[in-house]
């Protein structure tokens, strides 16, 4: 740090905040730490009495936040991102489009390890809307050894840390099963759901139909829906474990490769994920997913419309974070249960 005559100071950067005060009117910092000064700034410096500036004195391996900030930017920044405007050596990066937002977590704490620096992301493996906030990053200090930066860059590795995924599947087919609702017995009060949470996230129904509890039958209406040309397909009743429920079966006699029926999440523990051989997802829903407003399928909806392969250990790390709280008001898609995807 250094002390100039104000007008030599174009160019160089403040050390510490510079108040203005106005009586009556305001009094507030007019030049903030790390402020680059310009020509036009003059004049109003001297008018606050600063004839001579407290500014930082450049020297070989140190950094300005800003500086180092972009250098931040540049670990993180993938497509579809937009980031704001370095201010006080802090930048966020934004949603530029609707998609699956994903953080390398593992070599985020790595970055992070190094110290005077930071990054701050929302969780992994959630829904993003263009404006949302994905991450926050700056220096610590006002300055800092560029060996730090260098260090960070090391432990993030060539690939960003962070990526969002725009949803590309985006139309579904529904097969209802149970004879309770083929007969007319009960209303179907499971495909209104589905089509409001397809809606929300961009996916058209392009296909729906119902069947008993036949395994054939199903077998039948899942081709069909598969014929229908729908990029996802969706199963649902009948997938608890009573001999009477044929869902599950006639999923994979369907020829779909089953990934896993059954998942460590509550509500959805009865869940059932598959592809098949042209990649096509299809699940099989409990119940839960019809009356309870976040479930298993919240979580695994989003990786499947940004086509983004769910395997058997994906599944089973939902363990952790996959306990639903059930509170009076449901916060989803905000609440621990839905962020810790």
């Amino acid at each position: 740090m250094k002390c100039i005559p104000t007008q030599e100071a174009v160019g160089h950067v403040l050390c510490h905040d510079l108040t203005r005060i106005v009586p009556g009117v305001t009094k507030d910092a007019a030049f903030r730490k790390g402020h680059i000064v310009t020509e036009e700034d003059i004049p109003l410096l001297l008018s606050m009495g600063k004839d001579r500036l407290y500014v930082w004195e450049k020297t070989e391996g140190m950094l300005h936040e800003n500086e180092g900030a972009d250098r931040l930017l540049a670990l993180c920044r993938n497509a579809h991102m937009t980031p704001t405007p370095v201010k006080e050596g802090k930048i966020e990066l934004k949603a530029n489009c609707t998609g699956l937002f994903r953080v390398d977590v593992d070599r985020l704490m790595a970055v992070n390890a190094v110290g005077e620096l930071m990054i701050a992301t929302r969780h992994t493996n959630t829904v993003v809307r263009p404006g949302d906030k994905l991450a926050g990053m700056r220096v610590i200090p006002l300055v800092i050894a560029e060996t730090k930066l260098q260090e960070a860059e090391q432990a993030a590795g060539s690939a960003p840390l962070l990526e969002l995924l725009p949803f590309v599947r985006k139309t579904a087919a529904v097969v209802t099963t149970g004879n309770e609702v083929f007969y007319g017995r009960i209303q179907d009060q499971f495909t209104p759901v589905l089509i409001k949470k397809l809606a929300d996230l961009g996916v058209d129904v392009v296909f729906h139909t119902k069947v008993p509890d036949d395994r054939e039958q199903i077998v039948a209406a899942i081709q069909a829906a598969r014929e229908s040309g729908a990029e996802l397909v969706l199963c649902t009743g009948g997938m608890s474990v009573d001999p009477d429920d044929q869902t599950p079966g006639a999923i994979k006699a369907s020829g779909a490769e089953v990934v896993a029926y059954g998942a460590p999440v509550l509500p959805g523990a009865m869940f059932l994920l598959g592809y098949f051989a042209d990649k096509t997802p299809v699940m099989g829903l409990p119940g839960c997913v019809m009356y309870a407003k976040a479930t298993i399928f919240d979580l695994i909806l989003p990786r499947v419309l940004a086509n983004v392969p769910v395997s058997k250990a994906d599944l089973a790390r939902l363990g952790h974070g996959g306990l639903c709280l059930g509170c009076a008001e449901c916060h989803y898609p905000v609440c621990p249960f839905g962020k810790e995807a």
